[in-house]
């Protein structure tokens, strides 16, 4: 398990960021970037972590299980990367990590994160979504 300060002092801004740029690589090493809601996480299971939520069976979590190398970095809400970039390790959660990441993303970003987590669980069911941790390589 990661410091949780030394990773949040490695991760900097991409810390508290409203959208973080998660890069994820294929299998030929080209990178993948999206911009994704995320959460720091300060303490539990997923300490000095960075969390985000996900639909389940979209490309980046099929390639964050090919390999777990990802790049972090600020960005605005379509993407545009504002910030340094920060390498660093995913993976892909079980269901009670992922029901820490939504907890997490409802608390930073409150009425419209619950709004997202139990309209996504209602119309798709819990099991369509799941939860990432990345920890920058320090």
């Amino acid at each position: 398990m990661p410091d949780p300060e030394r990773s949040r002092r490695a991760l900097g801004d991409i810390a508290t960021a409203k959208y973080v740029e998660l890069t994820t690589y294929t299998r030929d090493g080209r990178p993948k970037p999206v911009p994704i809601w995320a959460a720091f996480v300060d303490s539990g299971p997923e300490a000095g972590e960075l969390v985000m939520w996900t639909q389940a069976s979209s490309w980046k979590v099929k390639r964050i299980r090919n390999t777990s190398r990802v790049s972090l970095a600020t960005c605005d809400r379509v993407g545009k990367n504002v910030g340094e970039h920060v390498e660093g390790t995913a993976r892909v959660l079980d269901d009670a990590g992922t029901a820490r990441v939504r907890q997490a993303i409802n608390a930073k970003y409150g009425l419209v994160g619950r709004f997202a987590t139990t309209a996504s669980s209602l119309f798709k069911g819990k099991s369509s979504t799941i939860g990432i941790a990345a920890a920058p390589n320090i």
